[in-house]
């Protein structure tokens, strides 16, 4: 009887590596799912039902406008800054702050994990930002809209917009 040596077979990752990669395509579908770029005028008409138009002397184009240059209208969007903290979602709400990260013992003034600011439903964040504007800069807080916005004709903003 002749014997037969095999060779072992190599394998092409490592075991539980394609479970892993399988969880974590998984995980950003479903991140994905929960984000949303709105456009113009659904985040217009959005703000307006959360009662953003004039509130604390603001009107809906300084809002619409604001989450053009924060964040392009995209509710995923995040940015690290260079300390660490992170600006998140439509109106890139900082947290350093406002919100919580994985990093215990932040203020967290907003009282939410920075991760609820990335959903497509608007409540988290507009609450958050509906606290920043009552600090004393308002608006002002944000680069962007001090850049872009503060002073400028912003009717383009939401004009044609039903509400």
């Amino acid at each position: 009887m002749e014997t037969r040596s095999r060779a072992p077979r190599r394998q092409m990752c490592p075991p539980g590596i394609p479970w892993l990669a399988l969880a974590y395509l998984l995980s950003c579908l479903l991140a994905s799912s929960k984000a949303k770029v709105f456009s113009r005028c659904e985040l217009a008409k959005e703000l307006h039902n959360f009662g953003l138009d004039g509130y604390r002397g603001y009107n809906l184009a300084d809002w619409v406008c604001l989450a053009y240059y924060t964040s392009g209208f995209n509710t995923a969007a995040v940015d690290h800054e260079a300390d660490g903290s992170t600006n998140n979602g439509i109106f890139q709400i900082n947290s350093r702050k406002w919100c919580k990260t994985l990093i215990p013992n932040g203020p967290n003034l907003c009282h939410l994990y920075c991760t609820d600011l990335l959903s497509q439903d608007l409540k988290d964040s507009v609450i958050c930002v509906m606290k920043i504007v009552q600090e004393p800069q308002g608006l002002g807080y944000w680069e962007a809209w001090r850049h872009h916005c503060q002073g400028k004709d912003l009717s383009d903003w939401v004009d044609g917009c039903d509400f």
